[in-house]
């Protein structure tokens, strides 16, 4: 019996990992935070090597807005701190997403519209699995400018909207 609950938990594990290994799109939908009206969604799409990251969010006020990946797939708190902070396997410094040296999940800033809406679509490095993955981590939107230099979040000011990166078919 024993060798029977071993094996049904090895092969759940290993279809797991290999679903895992199959996934080629995530999305995050976006839900405000610290009292903002923002929503949106991310789709992240593995596009050979790379994946595209197009992003569409609106209530927001217009200018430009820090947009980046946390470290932690939890959007609970009222604040969105619970998402911990920026994603970074590679312990980089924080940068714009051309820079040489950024953290994973550094996308920069997402433009909005007088309308209130914004649009981001942008190609790069991103995991959807091992160690340095973006699934089950989250998108989060600030209310200010990222300056695309200081540590540890561009100086973007407060968390308005966040998303958990789920597996999507």
């Amino acid at each position: 019996m024993k060798t029977i609950i071993l094996s049904l938990t090895f092969l759940c594990a290993l279809a797991a990992f290999a679903h895992a290994q199959d996934v080629t799109k995530a999305v995050a939908n976006l839900q405000p935070s610290s009292g903002s009206q923002v929503k949106g969604t991310v789709i992240f799409t593995k596009m050979g090597d790379d994946v595209q990251v197009v992003a569409d969010v609106e209530n927001l006020k217009p200018g430009k807005h820090g947009f980046h990946i946390h470290e932690k797939g939890d959007c609970s708190a009222p604040d969105a701190s619970s998402a911990g902070a920026h994603f970074n396997p590679t312990h980089q410094h924080h940068g714009g997403p051309d820079s040489v040296e950024r953290h994973a999940g550094d996308f920069g800033n997402i433009t909005v519209d007088a309308s209130g809406k914004g649009h981001l679509d942008w190609k790069g490095k991103l995991k959807f699995s091992g160690a340095e993955s973006i699934i089950g981590k989250s998108v989060i939107v600030h209310e200010k400018e990222d300056d695309l230099k200081t540590d540890p979040s561009g100086n973007s000011g407060a968390r308005i909207a966040c998303g958990v990166i789920e597996a999507a078919k």
